[in-house]
C-alpha cells in the first residue's frame, strides 16, 4: 500500500528541485501549491511526474461554476493525481468541477477545501462563518459528499466528527501537520502525524517538518515508521 505522506513543496524552483532530488516516489507524494504553479506552470508537474511522483495540485479552484469547470479539466488533462476546490464555492460549483472529470481515462481524486487551518474560531467569524470551525468543515464536507467529491482537506481537529459522520470511504486529506517539536507558524489548527493517521486521515500534508529538515527522505521514513504505516 502506498503512503498516506504528501510533502508540501511551496516554495521556489531551485530550493524544490533541489528537494525533491533528495526524496523517494516510493515513500511520499508531492503537493505542488500556488508559488511553485504560478512560477513555473504545468511544466513543474511533469517534471515531478517524469521523477516518478504523484503529484497532488493544490490550487484550491474557486470562482463561477464554469470557469472551475474548465480549471479541473485543465488538471485533469495534466494527469495530477489529485486536486482541489474551495467547498464554500457552493453546490453548483463543486457539481461543475465534478462533471469535468466526466468520461476521463484517469480520473483525479477531486477533494473539497472545507476550512482552511490558518483560520480559528475568530477569524473564521471575521469573515461571515458563524459556526464554530469543526461546525463549519462538517457542514461543507457534507456538501461535498452530496456532490460526489472523493473527500475534503480537513485540520486534523475535525477528523474524527467527519470520519465518523461521512464513512470510512470518504477520502480524509489533513494539512496542519506538525510534530510535538516544531512550530505552528501561520496554522491555528495542527496535530502529529500519528494523531491524525489514528484519527482516520487517509492522507497528511508535510510541509516544514521534511522540507527543512536535513535529512528529508530520513525524515519522511521516520514519519512512516513512526505512524506504523
Amino acid at each position: 500500500m502506498l503512503s498516506p505522506i504528501i510533502v508540501a513543496v511551496d516554495f521556489d524552483i531551485k530550493d524544490a528541485l533541489d528537494l525533491v532530488k533528495k526524496l523517494d516516489p516510493k515513500d511520499c507524494r508531492l503537493k505542488v501549491g500556488n508559488q511553485l504553479f504560478t512560477a513555473r506552470g504545468p511544466e513543474i508537474v511533469k517534471i515531478f511526474q517524469d521523477k516518478g511522483f504523484e503529484v497532488f495540485l493544490d490550487l484550491k479552484f474557486h470562482d463561477i461554476p464554469n470557469i472551475v469547470n474548465k480549471a479541473v479539466k485543465s488538471a485533469a488533462e495534466l494527469g495530477v493525481w489529485m486536486v482541489n476546490v474551495h467547498a464554500s464555492g457552493g453546490g453548483k460549483m463543486l457539481e461543475a468541477a465534478n462533471s469535468a472529470l466526466e468520461n476521463k481515462n484517469r480520473k483525479p481524486l477531486l477533494v473539497g477545501v472545507t476550512l482552511l487551518t490558518s483560520l480559528d474560531k475568530n477569524s473564521s467569524r471575521e469573515i461571515g462563518f458563524q459556526l464554530d470551525p469543526k461546525d463549519q468543515a462538517l457542514l461543507l464536507a457534507k456538501l461535498c459528499k452530496d456532490k460526489d467529491l472523493s473527500g475534503v482537506v480537513c485540520s486534523p481537529k475535525e477528523i474524527v466528527d467527519l470520519r465518523r459522520e461521512l464513512g470510512k470511504d470518504f477520502i480524509l486529506v489533513t494539512p496542519g501537520i506538525r510534530s510535538n517539536s516544531s512550530s505552528n507558524n501561520d496554522q491555528k489548527r495542527t496535530a502529529p502525524p500519528l494523531t491524525a493517521i489514528e484519527n482516520g486521515a487517509d492522507y497528511i500534508v508535510v510541509g516544514r517538518d521534511v522540507t527543512l529538515d536535513k535529512d528529508p527522505l530520513g525524515r519522511v521514513k521516520q514519519i512512516l515508521e513512526n505512524i506504523s504505516y
